[in-house]
């Protein structure tokens, strides 16, 4: 191995990303370093004075196919990859003319944020990065003589130690991690984008990948450790936002937002969802965003307490205000005006997050779960029900209002946890029954606590007296029907399915209410 301390005598920079380029660029020069370079690199410090030689003079070997052969060549590859230890590569370095060199600073071709811009098949494929990555894992892996460099960040680090004489092998070692970690991330963003092309997403060999962008106080629980990853896919939501003001999010507080943010995303009109654990405990659309949140909150202000609130439309003052007289954990929102957010600023812990953007609820996706030895993954849900396709089976057809409630009530299920049943009255939740191993269960529970809404608002009747209902599956007995119409639902929607929808149709219609069935399920474990 090599001495601790290892002095940086040749560094070879090739970088896409400028960032930083002349402060290290400057610091190695300082310090008598020989700077190879390529390409827009070369010219950069050749601008700002620094020395620099370029690398197809330092090799006697031009750039050539438009620069897709420029550092794949002996003279660097042996340069980085010869060890310093060892006689015989020394000899043989020697004998072909090959110098040292200590440093490598590369960071890739854009490839994701190429992708992302929704650039042209050809376009991607230009953007992938062969001589780079090359680069990288060389330097990585001889990581005891030399040292990697792949973001901008790792600079500072850097330039302080070449104050103390050079690089440690503690440093080389964590920069040669990171430098596998990022070509490992690179080569699954273009395998996932190949699986794309090829219609694909599930392919034989799935690559996940993320950027960190946080380390959390802890996980779901104190004993648990977290953090908190960026896929690069850009879609609106907790990992596109801005914090503009409240305390750092926790694990639970960015997994209840997602739900929160996916699910007000369903819904055209203003609309308003508050999240608590993951579900929803109150949704409604209005005229307004202040209309919205005054009937969601009705659904189940006990819950409501502690939550978290999302918004489909920029958050206005007035109901700003309305959010901030309780006990807020989140507001999540595409955007807010100046007078919301100087209103929320006088609460200090509550967390206020702008997306600029919402989720588009049909868009194509990967949602992956772990399991022990192995993940899960799947297409994300982007079922959504037509009104015109769903079919009445029975002997009374839903009224236009009624059919209007059935079709929010089964967007809302579908972010509910399984078994779920929501009960919903002009556009707006009033009970919802989540997670219970029973659907009957969840259909009770629902009806208790729109009782319990209704008398926290000086009502005598349940809100769910009049409403509709929905369900997430089928129902395997009619007993489920039959706790919704014992609640006072006038019309079920639900997938159909079971050997026993002829009872549950049966139940409905002695009961004289209206059924509809959606052929589509939306089971959420």
């Amino acid at each position: 191995m090599s001495q601790t301390i290892q002095p940086i005598r040749r560094a070879l920079i090739s970088v896409s990303d400028k960032t930083g380029l002349l402060d290290l660029a400057r610091a190695l020069a300082a310090q008598g370093a020989e700077i190879l370079s390529t390409g827009g690199s070369a010219k950069a410090l050749r601008d700002a004075g620094v020395p620099v030689r370029d690398v197809s003079d330092y090799t006697g070997f031009p750039e050539i196919l438009d620069g897709r052969v420029k550092t794949l060549v002996p003279m660097i590859h042996g340069g980085i990859l010869g060890r310093r230890d060892l006689p015989s590569h020394q000899a043989q370095m020697r004998e072909h003319g090959i110098g040292e060199i200590d440093l490598v600073a590369v960071n890739l071709y854009p490839f994701e944020k190429t992708v992302a811009s929704g650039a042209d098949s050809e376009t991607c494929i230009e953007n992938i990065d062969i001589g780079g990555p090359a680069l990288i894992r060389a330097a990585a892996k001889n990581h005891a003589h030399v040292v990697v460099l792949t973001d901008p960040a790792q600079y500072e680090g850097l330039i302080d130690a070449l104050g103390d004489g050079g690089t440690t092998l503690a440093m080389r070692t964590a920069y040669a991690g990171a430098a596998y970690a990022r070509t490992a991330a690179y080569d699954a963003a273009i395998a996932a984008w190949f699986a794309q092309q090829a219609g694909e997403p599930l392919a034989e060999r799935f690559a996940l990948t993320g950027q960190r962008a946080e380390i959390l106080r802890y996980g779901e629980n104190p004993h648990q450790q977290a953090a908190f990853y960026r896929d690069g896919s850009q879609r609106p939501g907790v990992a596109t936002a801005v914090q503009v003001q409240g305390k750092a999010l926790s694990y639970n507080n960015i997994n209840d937002t997602d739900a929160a943010f996916e699910a007000v995303a369903e819904f055209d009109a203003p609309a308003v969802v508050i999240v608590k654990h993951a579900n929803p405990c109150g949704v409604a659309v209005g005229d307004s965003l202040s209309a919205a949140w005054d009937q969601a909150l009705k659904c189940d202000p006990v819950s409501a307490f502690g939550g978290i609130v999302a918004l489909n439309r920029p958050l206005d003052a007035e109901t700003a205000e309305k959010i901030s007289s309780i006990f807020t954990e989140v507001i999540v929102a595409p955007e807010a005006d100046e007078a919301a957010q100087a209103l929320l600023a006088r609460k200090k812990n509550l967390r206020l997050l702008l997306t600029g953007g919402l989720p588009d609820p049909a868009a194509a996706g990967i949602v992956v779960r772990s399991v022990a030895g192995g993940f899960l993954a799947q297409t994300r849900d982007a079922g959504r029900i037509v009104p015109s396709e769903l079919k009445v089976v029975t002997k009374r057809a839903p009224s236009a209002q009624e059919m209007q409630d059935l079709v929010f009530a089964f967007r809302v299920a579908k972010h509910v946890k399984s078994n779920a049943i929501v009960y919903a009255r002009n556009g707006a939740t009033v009970g919802v029954g989540a997670g219970q191993m029973s659907r009957v269960d969840s259909a009770r529970i629902a009806a208790f606590k729109s009782g319990e809404a209704a008398r926290a608002a000086g009502q005598d009747t349940p809100l769910t007296h009049g409403s509709v209902a929905a369900s997430d599956a089928f129902f395997p007995f009619a007993d489920g029907l039959e706790a919704i119409v014992a609640a006072g639902a006038t019309a079920v929607i639900q997938p159909g399915g079971s050997i026993r929808d002829d009872e549950v149709i049966a139940a409905a219609d002695a009961a004289g209410i209206a059924m509809v069935l959606t052929g589509m399920r939306h089971f959420r474990h």
